[in-house]
């Protein structure tokens, strides 16, 4: 679970959050969605140790209920994805995902499991240098769920795929809060996710401004679509029925 309390954070003068709180309970997904700019991905990196609040505060509760405060605990119950993950380019798929698996102390077992659940057997010897952006990202999910940490954080998992691909992601991502996870994630792409995710919440200007309707998410969020310019939210109304 995540309990996040007044977070607030400026960057050289600019506020980008002022007083954001919300909760994600443990076996669901839960969205966070707005404009860009509105905070989102902040908050996700603040979460996951990648920069540090200048007020409020959060906590990481494990399945057993217990809150830690210690970092380094807290980053052993986390997995984070990026929106962009980068690797080096001249390292393998399979020297990447070694790499990772020696550092969390995994079995060689996980990585297959992970390499079968991404569907990466056939590049597993390519550079990374090499790889399209779908399966740069499809890399970055199987290092995500690598370690099959009780947190999963997610910032924008599903611009790089195809149509496919994102259904095969939310297909993961319900497995996996099936099973008891907390999983967290940004999104542009939100009618895709109607009926897919527990919860969603609209972020504006650094604070949650309300609770979308997960049921009804295309006609819920026409009041923030009205609002934006339309190149600043990604409404895929091809995927409104998709439904897990």
């Amino acid at each position: 679970m995540i309990t996040i309390e007044h977070l607030q954070k400026s960057y050289r003068g600019k506020i980008v959050l002022q007083d954001l709180s919300l909760t994600a309970p443990q076996g669901e997904i839960t969205l966070l969605v707005g404009p860009n700019g509105a905070g989102k991905t902040t908050t996700v990196k603040i979460l996951a140790g990648l920069t540090t609040p200048d007020g409020g505060t959060f906590r990481i509760s494990s399945a057993d209920g217990n809150v830690t405060h210690d970092r380094f605990e807290t980053a052993r119950l986390i997995s984070y994805l990026p929106q962009r993950p980068v690797f080096h380019p001249g390292l393998t798929c399979r020297q990447i995902l070694e790499f990772y698996a020696r550092l969390r102390g995994l079995p060689q077992s996980r990585i297959e499991a992970m390499t079968e659940v991404t569907g990466l057997h056939k590049v597993l010897g390519l550079p990374t240098g090499q790889l399209s952006g779908g399966l740069r990202q499809r890399l970055g999910l199987a290092l995500l769920l690598l370690p099959d940490a009780p947190v999963l954080l997610l910032d924008e998992p599903g611009l790089s795929l195809d149509p496919a691909w994102r259904k095969r992601l939310q297909e993961v991502l319900r497995f996996e809060a099936e099973r008891g996870k907390t999983i967290l994630l940004t999104t542009h792409l939100i009618a895709e996710w109607n009926r897919v995710a527990h919860r969603c919440l609209l972020c504006r200007d650094g604070v949650i401004e309300r609770e979308l309707d997960a049921n009804n998410l295309p006609n819920d969020f026409d009041v923030l679509e009205s609002r934006e310019p339309a190149n600043l939210i990604k409404m895929d109304h091809g995927l409104r029925s998709i439904a897990l």
